[in-house]
């Protein structure tokens, strides 16, 4: 009963937030915050993908070149920092966006590309080098991936056991991976929990490489040199392993994924990689020695999941994103694009008044929890 009830209130909200954003858009609201944002001076809104295939991407790519200026992240960046002089200056007054993807999934290459090429919208991906290399399934799939696959009836992690054939009990081993992985203090030591693991559980080694044609698996290098050559897709370094880096103990760790994410993409691609995507990408997530890494490394600019614009103004190495999702209602993503509603799931706050004019004022609830844990097992409902 409580996980159909569950599933009635999934629905309800989601028709809500459907409704308000038709709302939002028919009434005009939508577009007099796009008025206002132009008017506001020079902003740029990077929009933050993770999977492509899961929804109708090309209605959101067909939206946003209608009403914004689609540019390459770092295009639209630069002349965020070096605005264009004289007869230079472009004469489109839409206001520049950028479109990024993070991870670099299997469907970035069959969905995400392919579209960006056949509408010539160009994209940003960031990668991660040590899946790629690996081919191994991302750690934030491991909880659910672990349960579907296990080879024994119960199981005892941290000394607590799981019947594997209750569903609560699939659900709460799945949510102690989820944790235990995000928490991790050094990537060894994520991979050696999800190595012992798999044994208690009886799956084979194997069993971590996706098939070829899942969606969700790594991509391959010749896979992002194929995108890179169309002339639609560019790349950016998302840490070498995925690790949360303000949870790493040791700043060292922290410095090489950053750094060693760089060289190995800028060895493999033959071109300079100037952008960061910390991993999570809240300010909980990222953290003073992060920061400083990403500056030492020579990136120009490095991006959050902070929610909001960027102005002139802004921090080049703590820039702000706005979630997306392909699973949305192109209406959804056009009224959280132009700053009116909703802001992303599990981001607890109200846009009041228009972009400029009135901010996210977030609930006390909100801002006693914000530093809390994630458990679920989603990196942070998998927007990372």
């Amino acid at each position: 009963m409580d996980l159909h009830r569950w599933h009635i209130r999934t629905r309800m909200h989601a028709f809500a937030i459907r409704f308000c954003a038709a709302f939002a858009y028919y009434s005009g609201l939508v577009a007099l915050a796009r008025w206002w944002t132009q008017r506001c001076g020079r902003r740029v809104i990077i929009l933050n993908y993770h999977r492509a295939s899961n929804g109708d991407l090309r209605s959101h790519f067909l939206y946003l070149r209608r009403h914004y200026r689609v540019l390459p992240l770092e295009q639209a960046l630069e002349e965020l920092c070096v605005p264009a002089q004289g007869g230079a200056r472009t004469r489109d007054r839409r206001t520049p966006l950028a479109l990024t993807f993070d991870d670099g999934y299997h469907d970035h290459y069959t969905h995400a590309a392919r579209l960006a090429t056949e509408l010539q919208t160009p994209i940003t991906i960031f990668l991660i080098p040590g899946y790629i290399d690996s081919g191994r399934r991302f750690w934030w799939h491991e909880g659910e991936q672990v349960v579907r696959q296990a080879q024994v009836d119960t199981v005892t992690v941290d000394s607590q056991t799981y019947q594997l054939d209750r569903l609560e009990d699939q659900r709460a081993l799945a949510r102690l991976v989820a944790q235990r992985a995000r928490f991790a203090r050094s990537v060894a030591a994520r991979e050696e929990f999800l190595a012992d693991l798999r044994q208690s559980l009886g799956i084979p080694a194997t069993a971590v490489t996706p098939a070829d044609d899942d969606p969700s698996r790594p991509l391959t290098w010749a896979e992002a040199r194929r995108m890179e050559e169309a002339g639609w897709v560019t790349f950016g370094a998302h840490s070498v392993n995925h690790p949360v880096l303000s949870y790493l103990s040791d700043p060292a760790e922290i410095k090489r994924e950053v750094s060693e994410c760089r060289t190995a993409l800028e060895d493999q691609l033959g071109r300079p990689v100037r952008t960061f995507a910390y991993p999570i990408g809240k300010v909980e997530h990222i953290g003073d020695h992060a920061l400083q890494a990403v500056r030492e490394a020579g990136y120009g600019w490095a991006v959050s999941t902070i929610p909001g614009y960027n102005a002139p103004d802004s921090d080049p190495h703590l820039l702000r994103r706005t979630y997306s999702d392909t699973s949305e209602h192109w209406r959804v993503v056009a009224a959280r694009t132009a700053g009116v509603w909703p802001p992303p799931e599990g981001v607890r706050g109200i846009h009041i008044g228009l972009p400029g004019i009135g901010a996210v004022r977030s609930s006390a609830r909100h801002r006693r929890r914000s530093g809390q844990p994630v458990t679920d097992g989603n990196k942070g409902s998998s927007r990372v």
